[in-house]
């Protein structure tokens, strides 16, 4: 059994003091306040490891460019030197057969035991052609019955899938909900009133708020205003202080709360990489001012990783550090309901665990109760 002595836990709702956290096949056997000889000092606050929801890429390759088994290896070895216990791989809008195979690895990769790997998030390609971005216009298009078939299948992983609601008629929105895949909003133009109708058939999060989205006005609140005005919901949002002006961040933060605002990396290969500059559908993007941008200055993912998130939240939202926790770790457990055993540290839970110094800089990683950094 291993036994850890922080000097303060984050237990996924709180931070508290004097505490010994036992360890046991995996899992968390037991917390107590009991001195336990033997146990390993640790100085520094121990959390549970952070859930990206939203993870394009790092150690320099992408998902999109090689959907395999290694890919999923190097990016998820990439994320844990930053507290990243479990992520689920995101696939830019491609093709259907990319999609499929995308599928097939992440599938191929959890049956192989890759660590840190949670899932697959299809973000798009059923999405608004005015709200892509980067996400290239011929692979968009409308949900058809085979991709219908290919989501709905069972699969032994969460399957997130971003959509914009104005290009899914309800009827397939149910279909999807009902099979157990998830579903955020984003990349879309859609009128409040048709995020309702997406929210009433299933739908239960926002993708990257207020990015690919028109801004909220007063008559028109559209996909961010029906996101603040939801309280039910989740949203992610990428807290770097570039994609998201820091006022209208703390606005989603009054609005949400840490308990259904959730910090997402949108991580691009670049994260975990000595490169500064990748490829992304033939185009060059670089890392410009902390961001990553194509020639014309166009966002393209984000050149960020959860443990910088997690900083920024408490200096650019005023957030706590248990607030900021989290929102990196509970938070997303719950919106991909594997909150039972990720997102806390409790008798059951994974030993999926991140030890943060004085300024919440990441020391030491376990998943599983192995180290891994």
């Amino acid at each position: 059994m291993l036994v850890l002595a922080p000097t303060r836990l984050f237990t996924g709702n709180e931070i508290v003091e004097g505490t010994t956290v036992h360890i046991s096949e995996g899992k968390v056997a037991a917390v107590t306040t009991a001195p336990s000889p033997g146990a390993i000092k640790l100085d520094g606050l121990l959390a549970p490891g952070f859930i990206d929801v939203q993870v394009n890429g790092g150690g320099g390759v992408l998902f999109n460019d090689s959907p395999t088994v290694e890919t999923l290896a190097t990016i998820a070895a990439a994320h844990r030197q930053f507290g990243v216990t479990g992520f689920m791989a995101t696939l830019i809008s491609d093709d259907r057969e990319k999609t499929a195979r995308a599928i097939d690895a992440v599938s191929a990769a959890v049956k192989a035991g890759v660590e840190g790997l949670l899932g697959l998030h299809l973000e798009g390609p059923w999405l608004s052609e005015s709200r892509r971005g980067v996400h290239p216009a011929m692979f968009l298009r409308a949900l058809d019955a085979e991709d219908l078939r290919l989501l709905t299948q069972k699969r032994p992983f969460p399957l997130l899938v971003t959509l914009a609601p104005e290009q899914i008629d309800p009827a397939s929105l149910k279909a999807l909900a009902a099979a157990g895949v998830i579903i955020s909003l984003g990349h879309t133009a859609a009128t409040s009133e048709e995020i309702d109708e997406a929210l009433a058939a299933g739908a239960t999060g926002f993708t990257h708020l207020f990015n690919a989205m028109p801004p909220m006005e007063g008559r028109k609140p559209g996909p961010v205003g029906a996101a603040l005005g939801h309280p039910e919901t989740w949203a992610g949002l990428i807290l770097d202080g570039i994609h998201v002006h820091p006022m209208s961040a703390r606005a989603a933060f009054a609005a949400k709360t840490s308990r259904k605002l959730m910090l997402v990396s949108d991580a691009m290969a670049t994260i975990g990489s000595k490169d500064a500059s990748m490829s992304l559908f033939g185009e060059k993007i670089s890392v410009s001012g902390g961001a990553l941008r194509t020639a014309s200055g166009t966002l393209a993912g984000a050149h960020l990783e959860m443990s910088t998130a997690v900083r920024s939240a408490i200096a650019l939202l005023g957030a706590t550090p248990g607030e900021a926790l989290r929102m990196a770790s509970l938070t997303p457990a719950e919106f991909l309901g594997v909150d039972k055993e990720r997102g806390r540290i409790a008798p059951g839970a994974r030993a999926d665990l991140v030890l943060l110094g004085a300024g919440l800089d990441v020391l030491t990683t376990w998943i599983g109760g192995n180290q891994v950094h």
